[in-house]
């Protein structure tokens, strides 16, 4: 079990010093992480306004974070190029997330096109039939997504691998705010890079 926890921090350590040294995409990963921790309890009373709010706050906040402010030359706090990351990432790379990303925007267009989503699901009626859809088909490709790299990591790396991850994406919200809640204040003091010591460890 400690081999496990310890897997699954050195996941997180890696995530934060690798992909998140701007304090603008810090600041925004808290704003994700606030958003996440309500779909999380909303998705106890509201699965469909769940999948709406992890993707278009959650994950439009997370992701603009990495496009828009995240550095993305050469690493001179861990000595790696952008393209050494990209390779060794254990989640959604860049490339994944932009397969991940247009799958997304897809959607609520097929829904649009096709209410029934070619014969998947009782067509819905009026908007809010319309938007509980897209909100279910959205946290559906959430979870799919998870699953699948999960399983993928089980074939690449093992089980524990796999696990880790899934763990580590799970408690990414609580994570994000706990590490990342004093980021708004060091940018209102004008500190746009964290100063990550490269063998530091939360």
């Amino acid at each position: 079990m400690q081999k496990f926890i310890d897997q699954v921090r050195t996941l997180q350590w890696d995530d934060h010093r690798y992909y998140h040294q701007s304090r603008i995409n810090q600041t925004l990963h808290l704003i994700s992480a606030l958003s996440f921790l309500v779909a999380y309890g909303l998705l106890f009373v509201d699965p469909a306004a769940a999948g709406i709010v992890g993707w278009l706050f959650g994950m439009v906040t997370r992701q603009s974070g990495h496009i828009f402010f995240e550095p993305r030359g050469f690493d001179a706090i861990n000595g790696v190029s952008d393209a050494h990351k990209e390779a060794i990432k254990v989640g959604y790379n860049m490339r994944r997330k932009a397969i991940l990303i247009s799958v997304w925007l897809a959607l609520p267009l097929a829904l649009y096109l096709s209410p029934s989503l070619f014969g998947l699901i009782e067509p819905a009626r009026g908007a809010a039939g319309y938007w509980h859809d897209v909100g279910l088909a959205w946290l559906a490709l959430g979870t799919g997504g998870i699953c699948f790299r999960t399983i993928h990591l089980f074939l690449l790396r093992g089980p524990q691998c796999g696990l880790a991850w899934a763990t580590k994406i799970v408690l990414d919200p609580v994570h994000n705010v706990a590490i990342y809640w004093r980021s708004p204040l060091a940018l209102l003091h004008g500190e746009r890079l964290d100063p990550i010591v490269s063998d530091r460890r939360h």
